[in-house]
């Protein structure tokens, strides 16, 4: 190890051999988030592809694409309910996609730059966005409403 806390190729390889790999998900491009359902059975993944995609936690097969933004995702998030997924992209705009349907159920506008990171509250309720615009938002996720 040096002064700037990097690990050796010969101690990465050692730490490596311990892990293993259960699946490869993949997208046509970078993936910017992944985000694990409240029961742990699905994975959301957001890319630069402008794409979120679920997969089935244990097989790694693809359950739905959700294709609503213009530009590539920088966030996903599953509401508390798994009902829901959010999405935040470089378009500016947060999703919110059924996860059953796969349709949009709501689009919320506000942010001026790319929106880095959503999230849902405890109770599923609000939605909160980061930006490099420099602020969070709110939103309520029934109405879109801010507080």
């Amino acid at each position: 190890m040096n002064d700037r806390h990097e690990i050796s190729p010969r101690e990465r390889q050692r730490v490596a051999k311990k892990g293993k790999l259960l699946l490869i998900l993949s997208h046509s491009d970078y993936v910017f988030s992944v985000a694990f359902s409240p029961d742990g059975k699905t994975i959301a993944s957001g890319s630069r592809d402008a794409s979120v995609k679920l997969w089935d936690a244990t097989t790694g097969k693809l359950k739905a694409t959700f294709t609503g933004h213009s530009d590539r995702v920088m966030s996903v998030a599953f509401s508390p309910d798994g009902k829901t997924i959010a999405s935040g992209s470089d378009d500016t705009f947060v999703n919110l996609c059924d996860v059953a349907s796969g349709m949009i159920k709501a689009t919320f506008t506000g942010h001026s730059s790319w929106v880095n990171s959503v999230a849902f509250s405890p109770d599923g309720k609000t939605i909160a966005a980061g930006s490099d615009d420099t602020s969070v938002k709110l939103w309520d996720a029934t109405t879109g409403n801010t507080p």
